[in-house]
């Protein structure tokens, strides 16, 4: 994880953001920030018209690296409620929390999730620049699983309804309507996964951010980095993933839209197998792209993946 710029810096524009008046259209809605593009989407669905929603990192940026800018001072200042991932995802939301005096209510949305915790973290020697690893044990990828993200939705529900009572009844069907969607993708991937032999269901991808899809889908995901895009794997355990790739010819080998693709590119020109496409792991993409909003972004991949690993 790279260090924070000095917070006082950042801290001095906020005597001077909070005296700043709000337009007309943010003071009809209630500023609610969201730490990242994806959990931006599903807060924006719950949320409706009720609602103005601000993320701290945005689309096809990775907030494993994320460093505050003045104007995310100034947005979590002004926010009614903050909404988090939790699972040690935002390492970095307690100190900026601090830095804009924020006294609001953080809500955990994955609170209730049962964790998984990171395969084979033992034997990983990953290096995070003599800094321990900001994620721990569990693994914060739950939204790739749309049942995770059902309960992500209840608890933003929850949140937003205490906080505004007379909003309650709104929130809920919007909650409802989002659920009946998420249900939907997920029959309609269960379906599409099991039409695929188990022995088929392989894939290799940038960084560990896919177990929770696996597990529910039943695909093994292989991975060059751990959980945290600032990891960096050792020439061991590259060269052990590209021995298994060549012995299992495992052909759904995919780059992540906020990674870098080098070392990816290294395992693909190693092991003779050609990468198949981008999958949007931790982030959107941006509107005109193929993945500008939670739903869109899991019918992608798994289409993209659906592609690759019948070809294994």
């Amino acid at each position: 994880m790279k260090l924070f710029r000095p917070f006082s810096a950042l801290a001095a524009v906020l005597a001077l953001a909070l005296t700043l008046p709000l337009s007309a259209s943010a003071a009809e809605r209630i500023p609610v920030l969201a730490s990242f593009s994806i959990l931006g989407d599903i807060v924006a669905n719950v949320g409706g018209e009720r609602i103005a929603v601000t993320t701290l990192v945005g689309p096809d940026e990775d907030a494993h690296v994320f460093q505050p800018a003045p104007d995310d001072i100034k947005a979590l200042a002004r926010a009614r409620l903050v909404v988090v991932n939790g699972l040690g995802f935002e390492g970095w939301m307690e100190r900026l929390a601090q830095s804009a005096n924020y006294r609001g209510t953080i809500v955990v949305a994955s609170a209730g999730i049962k964790a998984r915790e990171r395969v084979g973290e033992d034997e990983h020697d990953h290096d995070h620049g003599g800094a321990a690893d900001p994620h721990g044990k569990d693994d914060p990828h739950a939204w790739q699983d749309p049942q995770n993200v059902i309960v992500y939705v209840r608890n933003i529900s929850a949140a937003l309804a205490k906080l505004d009572p007379a909003g309650a009844e709104a929130y809920r069907k919007n909650a409802e309507a989002y659920v009946a969607k998420l249900q939907e993708l997920d029959g309609w991937a269960l379906r599409q996964f099991a039409q695929i032999p188990d022995a088929k269901r392989k894939v290799i991808t940038s960084h560990d951010a896919f177990e929770y899809f696996g597990a529910h889908y039943k695909v093994r995901f292989l991975a060059a980095q751990g959980v945290s895009t600032d990891s960096e794997p050792s020439a061991r355990e590259v060269a052990t993933l590209i021995r298994q790739i060549r012995s299992e010819k495992i052909r759904a080998l995919f780059f992540e839209n906020m990674s870098n693709p080098k070392l990816l590119q290294q395992i693909s020109r190693e092991s003779g197998t050609a990468p198949g496409g981008k999958l949007y792991a931790d982030a959107l993409s941006k509107a005109g792209g193929p993945a500008p909003d939670y739903l869109t972004l899991m019918r992608y991949n798994i289409t993209q993946l659906l592609e690759k690993i019948r070809l294994n």
